[in-house]
């Protein structure tokens, strides 16, 4: 496999290094160093988006036909890596690389006229209505139910939604429902695509461990959608929903985010004293742990680039959307582990406050990286869990790659 960029591509890389080091600003990069959460806070989150719509950057992941940039998977890449270097905070997910992805892909003309548009601009924001009580990485099971009422046009919508990330925000919900209870458990699930403004939704939060407010419940009683706004038929939610799981697990690449902040991690190591002569940093046990990261880092940066030579060629993700889900999120929760090791008691500081940037952002004990080593290791906790459970990721493995 040839691992080289190509003169163009390269030409790309710099194209990308100018407009970061000219239009990104401190004051959003120093706040995406300082959060936590892998969801940004909207303040600079939505002024981020504002600056790569203008420049016509955004939807880098959409077809040109869709309004995006039509970029190949080796410049989506190059793209992520020069963001995740420059500390360009991570975009919101939920509509850019998740539901639109749906729309442009399953929905009608008049559906992508309608909801993509406002995705780039940022008027209407998205959460995702999947999980449930009892039904998380078996969603198969779910039992939020959604009835045709006799005129034909409207759904009638009961039951309860959880971990439902920026519920809080969103203008709009893409939901899984069980519009047949009498088929097959697959065979019975629709997409909806839900207004979130309505008496029938009621949203409930949930604080985190990590003290963030990321996630909410939402009770659905009666809550209304019509049919112009379900993807798909009914009964093909199920299908749909596997489409979307494929970009949310594998959709981006996960291993120059995580490289970056190893760097930051040996810079910190490298500045804590270590009570034994010298900084942490130089304690061969240390060095062997940075090390061990390192290599597993660049490790899953190459397959990621196997996985985009596979998508270059036309072929689809597949199971090793999967594999590169289950590595990125362990390594995620090591990194953050170690390091509330370096900074020992400054790192088990657990602010109350949100944000943690900006002039109202609570003092920190020693370092401000110190103060975020707790709440971000508390956050990280998620990783093996949302999107699918590593042990789900292991079953598909097992399935689907090595025949078990």
């Amino acid at each position: 496999m040839h691992m080289s960029f190509t003169a163009d591509e390269i030409a790309f890389r710099e194209e990308v290094r100018s407009f970061l080091a000219a239009s990104l600003p401190e004051h959003i990069r120093e706040g995406a160093r300082n959060t936590p959460s892998v969801f940004v806070e909207p303040d600079i989150g939505d002024e981020w988006q504002r600056i790569l719509h203008e420049k016509g950057w955004l939807a880098y992941h959409w077809p040109k036909e869709a309004g995006g940039t039509g970029w190949d998977p080796v410049q989506r890449y190059i793209f992520e890596k020069e963001c995740a270097l420059a500390d360009a905070p991570a975009l919101s997910v939920l509509g850019l690389k998740l539901v639109a992805p749906v729309i442009y892909t399953f929905g009608t003309d008049e559906q992508k006229a309608r909801f993509l548009p406002r995705i780039l601009d940022g008027s209407e924001k998205w959460c995702q209505g999947y999980s449930e009580p009892g039904a998380g990485s078996d969603l198969a099971s779910l039992k939020t139910r959604a009835a045709l009422q006799g005129d034909g046009r409207t759904y009638r919508i009961n039951g309860s939604k959880i971990w439902t990330t920026h519920a809080h925000y969103a203008d709009w919900m893409f939901c899984l429902v069980r519009t047949n209870p009498d088929v097959k458990a697959q065979e019975g699930i629709t997409f909806l695509l839900v207004p979130m403004h309505q008496k029938g939704i009621t949203i409930r939060p949930i604080i985190t461990l990590a003290g963030d407010h990321e996630v909410n419940q939402l009770f659905l009683d009666d809550a209304e959608t019509t049919a112009e706004y379900r993807i798909g038929e009914e009964g093909q939610g199920w299908s749909i929903a596997k489409f979307l799981l494929e970009n949310e697990r594998g959709g981006s690449c996960a291993a120059p985010r995580l490289i970056a902040d190893i760097d930051r991690l040996r810079r910190a190591a490298g500045n804590q004293p270590s009570g034994t002569n010298g900084a942490y940093g130089h304690l061969p046990s240390v060095e062997a742990r940075l090390v061990a990261l390192e290599l597993e880092a660049q490790a899953l940066e190459i397959t990621e680039l196997r996985i985009l030579a596979e998508l270059k060629a036309g072929r689809r993700p597949g199971p090793q959307t999967s594999l590169v889900k289950l590595v990125a999120s362990s390594l995620r929760q090591k990194i953050d582990e170690m390091a509330v090791d370096i900074f020992g008691p400054y790192g088990l500081q657990l602010p109350p406050e949100r944000p943690l940037y900006g002039n109202s952002a609570p003092e920190p004990v020693g370092s401000r990286e110190a103060q975020l080593a707790m709440p971000t290791y508390l956050n990280s906790r998620a990783w093996t869990i949302f999107g699918g459970t590593n042990e789900v990721q292991k079953t598909i493995i097992a399935k689907t790659v090595l025949g078990l």
